[in-house]
């Protein structure tokens, strides 16, 4: 990223928010020790006014907004975004702000009404994790589960990545909206049904599967959110009473989601997930909903992975109890 093209304005809303990811204990990059994923739904990512100055007109998002977008996304490895739209300015000019280290893998826009000409994207740091080789979109057979739904609104997206030893599949989702949770939880059952089911397989692409996006969800305990765990899948307590939306006139809300089946993951969560809350430290000048338009009305939500394998090896190799609270407390100095 270009610091020294920045203006006066767009510096001063990185340097607070840096202070808000701080805050946040977004653990720092290590190499061959920790993966760090993300979602985020980045509302309308489409068109972008090729000026850190404010357009009059349409789009209100600026190169402004993308620095503050860039910033956040750097410090993650990979991160699954919502509402990309048919216009691929907004999502290319955020990968010139990261740099030439950063990749892009996006899916083709889902047409249709119930669509909205969205696309599902991962952008990741090439420095860090690589494309293991899957891609692909979930389509529902016409004999599938109770038949509540034909087909999903908005295709979900998988794509599978390596990051040193560990490879993993991830999902990415935007539920429709709807007139509210009866209207969204048949595509949530029919997603967890599919999850559930890939799950299950022996002989699927890898073996960890973790699922993330916009699933629409008010909030813990509702019907959506028992429709998204019913078949197994698990949101980490840490982030399970998260609001994810800027609650901008309305109740916050637990739209986004990231979750996995519980004792089927390789990979070591760490215990350390969270969100970053942008509001009020950009665009200060500006009312929340006017801001939302240039950066997003949704938080980005992230957890943190071990790829460090080394002390997983160690205690099999000397034949330790990995389930004590210091495994290598009798082995003498």
């Amino acid at each position: 990223m270009d610091y020294l093209s920045y203006s006066p304005e767009t510096a001063a809303d990185i340097v607070r928010l840096r202070r808000r990811i701080e805050a946040a204990n977004v653990p720092p990059k290590s190499t061959d020790r920790n993966l760090l994923i993300a979602t985020w739904n980045i509302r309308m990512f489409g068109g972008v006014y090729p000026s850190f100055e404010e357009n009059p007109d349409s789009p209100k998002r600026n190169l402004r907004a993308i620095a503050i977008l860039a910033e956040i996304i750097s410090r993650f490895d990979v991160v699954a975004i919502q509402e990309v739209r048919r216009d691929l300015t907004g999502i290319r000019t955020l990968l010139e702000f990261l740099g030439p280290h950063w990749g892009l893998i996006v899916s083709d826009v889902s047409e249709g009404t119930a669509g909205n000409a969205e696309r599902l994207a991962f952008v990741y740091d090439k420095r860090r994790v690589e494309p293991s080789g899957l891609a692909g979109e979930i389509v529902l057979p016409p004999d599938w589960g109770n038949q509540a739904i034909e087909q999903f609104a908005r295709t979900p997206y998988a794509v599978s990545f390596r990051a040193g030893e560990e490879a993993f599949i991830l999902v990415t989702v935007h539920i429709r909206y709807g007139e509210g949770c009866e209207d969204r939880r048949p595509e949530l059952e029919a997603f967890a049904d599919w999850m559930a089911q890939w799950e299950a397989r022996d002989k699927r692409y890898h073996h960890d599967i973790i699922v993330l996006g916009d699933f629409n969800i008010d909030r813990r305990g509702d019907p959506c959110f028992e429709a998204f765990t019913s078949r197994g899948l698990n949101v980490p307590p840490q982030i399970r009473g998260i609001s994810t939306n800027l609650a901008t006139g309305r109740k916050a809300k637990h739209y986004d989601q990231i979750g996995w089946f519980m004792g089927q993951l390789e990979m070591e969560y760490t215990g350390r997930a969270g969100t970053i809350d942008f509001a009020h430290a950009v665009f200060k000048e500006l009312s929340l909903r006017s801001m939302s338009y240039r950066v997003s009305d949704h938080l980005p939500l992230w957890v943190e992975f071990s790829i460090d394998r080394s002390r997983r090896y160690l205690i099999e190799v000397l034949g330790l109890d990995p389930y004590a609270r210091d495994p290598f407390a009798d082995i003498p100095d």
